[in-house]
């Protein structure tokens, strides 16, 4: 163990960073960081995820504002050490009682922390942003998922390299892999769908573990987004999915029953490879925003999921619901013989029973669960709960509250708290911090159906078709970032908002349908503003553009194209609306706001309307007059390189 007490400080010039021994387990805690020029500050404590080791004595959790990892010893009910990692730690996994592996989402890299020297033995090179890990111990492999470049790094962890790289769609995020290790399940958190399909929704991809290669996807059902996490069943047969759907292809003139967005688990039937039905988290008269995390039973009878948006845990009687699917009454003999004066919402399980092929209509059905009595929903202390697991022995399940800082110990039979434990010490929120709390609150919305995250994920996209009442009904727009939204105005496609400023406001009034506090609006004005784009994945490692977007660069910035004319170097946008040639069969009008190219490559589909999936769609296929820049008389492999540049900002 380690004895020594270490620490590293330097002047309001530099970064700070304070490194305190802990003698339980002789761990180094880092406990700040500054940026350079700035005094020193104590970071927030934003539990992102939590694991169980697998013989119970200690819960990891990943500090994502603290670049840190936490032990906790669940018995004592406190901290026992922290570890200093690189950026964002986000998803982790045990790999054995002593070892665990954390992905460093802001630095490409995953981490191996040996827990009981209380440092990172090893460091993994990954794809850009991991989010997820996953062993598979009998082949010695790690699989983790790169949010950046849109596929699955595989690792060997004899030797610490990565031995494939397999794609998948957009944005994986989440990981499981089958008791048998033939299978990986990738959880891809936004659609890489057209917005103008009709059944636009995000996919699972299946990765066949002998051949490592992706072998199909299934679709969630339309307006399916947000997937953030995958369980399988321990005989394999089954996957479960928490996700939001959108109800995006009708006009948002109300919230009630769902109207605009519900809150979803998936069945993925694993033999046949296809979604088996979708039910509801939602009660009919108070949404659950924002599904997170999930957590199985070892007997795959229970399911349990938190629910960030509305600071909830919710446990799901997985035996009951399958044996409902299966036209089983037995342990609900009042669903078998309903009133028929009123019937309500357990006629939908008669309908199932009579045909099977009825399960697709529980995706719409908002008492489903809890007219079967299958599911509990209970409010948990603290504010956004993310990452969520069980003890091995099942008499424990652990939440992580990120924005509170402390993880939760729940009863998992009745959900109620036995013990609450901070990560550390944390500064009163700023203003920016209580507006990325309020963005994230489905609790500020009129029934609870959404947050202002639930459509911009991180103040970005979700890939989606809205048909907003800004500027008349029946004319859908795809989402726009939020990244910048301050510099470039005006805002939405047809520019009918002045800024930002106002844009926000109309929000929370015709989105949330909620009058908002004067605190509750500037905060998440100036949490907006805060937003910055991300370095993009198709840059070198140093920042610097690739010889191939250097050239894109200069066919970008010539004259004859006419790209830089309407989108000038610095925000990207002249702030002008055009007639570009896009308007559509529903659309009323022709000219559609200039929007700033920063972080292309995470803002797709493209166009106001979504129509094109690619950057190479809208510079050939919805190109043909030129009027997205002179295009047609460039070469495939200019249009190669141009598309490069533009992802490369």
């Amino acid at each position: 163990m380690m004895k020594t007490i270490m620490s590293r400080m330097t002047s309001r010039s530099g970064l700070v960073t304070l490194a305190v021994s802990i003698a339980a387990f002789g761990f180094i805690a880092v406990w700040a960081h500054a940026e350079t020029g700035k005094a020193q500050t104590q970071p927030y404590r934003s539990p992102f995820d939590a694991a169980f080791s697998p013989c119970g004595k200690m819960l990891a959790v990943s500090d994502r504002t603290a670049d840190s990892l936490s032990i906790i010893d669940p018995a004592a009910g406190k901290v026992t050490g922290q570890i200093a990692l690189n950026a964002k730690p986000e998803g982790l996994a045990w790999l054995n009682c002593q070892k665990v592996v954390v992905a460093e989402h802001g630095t490409g890299t995953v981490a191996e922390v040996d827990v009981k020297a209380g440092k990172v033995a090893r460091r993994f090179a990954t794809g850009n942003r991991p989010v997820a890990v996953a062993q598979a111990a009998k082949r010695k492999l790690l699989l983790v998922t790169n949010a950046g470049t849109n596929d699955v790094s595989v690792i060997d962890l004899s030797t610490g390299k990565e031995t494939a790289r397999v794609p998948v769609l957009r944005e994986p995020r989440s990981i499981a892999i089958s008791a048998d290790e033939k299978t990986a399940l990738i959880g891809n958190f936004l659609p890489a769908t057209a917005g103008t399909e009709p059944t636009s929704s995000a996919a699972i991809s299946v990765i066949d573990l002998d051949s490592m290669k992706r072998t199909h996807d299934i679709r969630l059902p339309a307006g399916g987004t947000l997937l953030r996490e995958i369980a399988i069943s321990p005989c394999g047969c089954w996957a479960y999915v928490a996700h939001t759907v959108g109800r995006f292809n009708i006009p948002t003139t109300q919230l009630e029953r769902g109207w605009v967005n519900t809150n979803a688990i998936s069945l993925i039937d694993l033999k046949n490879k296809q979604l088996y039905a979708t039910v509801l988290l939602d009660h009919p008269s108070q949404g659950s925003a924002d599904p997170w995390g999930l957590v199985l039973a070892k007997d795959g009878k229970t399911l349990w999921c938190s629910i960030a948006g509305v600071h909830k845990v919710a446990r799901i009687d997985l035996d009951g619901l399958h044996k409902l699917l299966a036209g089983d009454f037995s342990k609900h003999p009042r669903l078998a013989n309903p009133d028929p004066r009123n019937p309500g919402p357990q006629s939908v399980w008669l309908e199932i029973k009579k045909d099977p092929k009825m399960r697709e209509q529980l995706v719409n059905e908002l008492a489903a669960l809890y007219a079967a009595d299958l599911i509990i929903s209970k409010k948990v202390p603290g504010n956004g709960p993310r990452g969520i697991d069980l003890s091995p022995d099942g008499k424990c399940l652990a939440v992580a509250m990120y924005f509170t800082g402390d993880v939760v110990m729940l009863d998992p039979s009745t959900l109620k708290p036995s013990a609450k434990v901070s990560l550390g010490p944390s500064p009163k929120p700023d203003v920016v911090r209580r507006g990325e709390m309020a963005f994230h609150d489905g609790t500020l919305c009129f029934q609870q159906w959404l947050s202002c995250a639930t459509c911009h994920p991180g103040g970005r996209v979700d890939g989606l078709n809205w048909d907003l009442l800004n500027d008349g009904m029946g004319n859908p727009k795809n989402t726009k970032t939020m990244v910048w939204s301050h510099k470039t105005p005006p805002a939405m496609s047809l520019g009918v908002r002045a800024n930002m400023d106002v844009a926000a406001e109309a929000g929370f009034k015709h989105i949330l349908f909620r009058v908002p506090e004067p605190d509750e609006l500037e905060s998440t004005k100036a949490y907006l503003r805060s937003l910055e784009p991300a370095v993009s994945p198709h840059r070198q490692p140093n920042g610097e553009l690739t010889a191939q977007a250097k050239r894109g660069e200069a066919l970008f910035k010539d004259p004859q194209t006419r790209c830089a004319t309407c989108h000038p170097v610095g925000l990207y946008t002249d702030l002008k609306l055009y007639d570009v040639g896009t308007r559509g069969e529903l659309d009323r009008k022709d000219h559609f706001d200039t929007p700033t190219l920063v972080e292309l490559w995470r803002t797709g589909p493209y166009l106001h309307n979504g129509a094109a999936v690619t950057l190479r769609d809208v510079l050939t296929t919805f190109n043909k007059k030129d009027q997205h820049g002179a295009t047609s008389q460039l070469s495939k492999e200019q249009i190669e390189d141009l598309a490069v540049y533009l992802l490369s900002l």
